[in-house]
């Protein structure tokens, strides 16, 4: 018998994703183990590998195309079996419904994921399938596409987003007065006569609705300060120069030595370094750090384990490992889930100063602006100095104003007498 092979669930809250890239083409052998294929995960691109060996007679989900978690995305044949023996399978996990629908009854088959393995849709006359993945499908609707004019050009000629895509590009232009768009069949007001259409990814979505939770359900306060620099950049030139001298390639950032100062300062304030729950505040033993790293899809926070314990160059090296893999989509799970504070730099694009949206269940994030040189006093006199400004983003449940300020005092401390980290 043909062995389907399942979407598996890649973490705890994960009920459906997009099928990213299949790495076997169907006819290949595979061997338990061999990555089959990448998928999209709220936060990144993860391989999945076989379970079992044989080979891959049929892709049910195509690249792009939304699947629910534990559905048939493929089918694999063992040693023996033909194609005709996928169809069979296929046959036997079908029904139709009262609209005449057919469909999949297997059980881990959802009904939105069946219309595009089945492709459960016909024209008029009721004798046409119409092959279409539920994005197409709805991009098709918004814009008023009949997808019985197109012919697809993904797997088995099923119609895909990118066919779509190319329909809307070759409509004839409606002339609209000023400030009407089409949308589906019926004309609207609005100021863009002229758009582009990008889907949202899995991580698009999950930001969107974090944050926005995060933001209407968490009471936010501010802490603002500015931290002179000088020293620390002093110090961060010192050690660049040593490790030219040992011919290290690695070199420190202001960003390293921020995330070093700031588990110093929680491990201080270990009150700052907390979660709120409806039943306990949460105060974590470890100094887990989570750094924000803008990626295509959106906004990632790989994590710098324990760096309270760990060298400027080890929070270094491990921080520009992690954000490449999270520009290339690869971090795995346990890179990216978890910690207890979160730091947010835009300094190095001129941004002075910014407030940011507490990353729940987190109770902090530090939004680090732009090193600056400003005009200071010292000891009643004008003088000169980098400057850097910090604002601390609160949740008042688990944290109150008190210990924010402490954690601030505690930072600029270690950025101002950077020799402190030293000891």
């Amino acid at each position: 018998m043909p062995i389907e092979i399942l979407l598996p669930a890649l973490t705890a809250d994960m009920t459906e994703t997009r099928i990213y890239n299949w790495l076997v083409s169907e006819g290949s052998k595979v061997n338990k183990g061999d990555v089959l294929l990448e998928i999209e995960t709220d936060k990144a691109v993860v391989e999945v590998e076989s379970e079992y060996s044989g080979k891959l007679g049929k892709i049910l989900i195509g690249n792009g195309e939304i699947a629910k978690v534990d559905q048939c995305i493929a089918v694999l044949l063992e040693d023996g079996e033909i194609n005709t023996d996928i169809d069979r399978l296929l046959d036997g996990n079908k029904y139709e419904d009262s609209s005449g629908i057919e469909k999949s009854s297997h059980a881990t088959t959802t009904t939105a994921a069946q219309d595009s393995v089945l492709a459960a849709n016909f024209s008029g006359d009721g004798n046409k399938r119409i092959f279409a993945s539920p994005l197409a499908r709805r991009i098709a609707q918004e814009h008023g596409i009949d997808l019985l004019s197109l012919n697809g050009t993904g797997p088995h000629n099923r119609i895909v987003k990118n066919d779509i895509v190319s329909a809307i590009a070759h409509q004839p232009q409606t002339k609209l007065a000023k400030g009407e768009v089409v949308t589906g069949t019926s004309v609207q007001t609005d100021d863009i006569s002229n758009y582009d259409v990008i889907p949202n990814s899995g991580m698009r979505k999950v930001i969107a609705k974090r944050l926005g939770d995060s933001k209407r359900d968490v009471p936010h306060f501010y802490l603002t300060v500015d931290l002179e620099l000088d020293a620390l950049l002093a110090l961060r030139r010192e050690l660049n120069e040593r490790t030219i001298r040992y011919a290290n390639p690695n070199k420190l950032s202001v960003n390293d030595l921020v995330i070093k100062a700031s588990a110093l300062a929680l491990r201080d304030v270990p009150d700052a370094n907390s979660s709120w729950t409806e039943d306990a505040i949460h105060r974590y033993h470890d100094v887990d750090i989570a750094i924000a790293v803008a990626t295509e899809s959106g906004l990632i926070t790989p994590i710098i384990r324990n760096a309270d314990q760990k060298g400027l160059s080890t929070i270094s090296n491990e921080m520009k490992t992690l954000a490449e893999k999270a520009r290339n989509g690869k971090l795995q799970p346990h890179e990216y889930q978890g910690g207890g504070f979160t730091i947010s730099n835009l300094g190095m694009f001129g941004i002075k100063s910014f407030s940011a949206i507490v990353n729940p269940p987190q109770s902090c994030i530090l939004a680090v602006g732009a090193g600056e040189q400003r005009a200071v006093v010292k000891d009643g006199e004008l003088a000169v100095a980098t400057a850097m400004t910090c604002t601390l983003s609160v949740d008042h449940r688990s944290v109150d104003g008190a210990i924010g300020a402490h954690f601030l005092k505690a930072l600029k401390a270690y950025i101002e007498d950077p020799m402190a980290m030293m000891l």
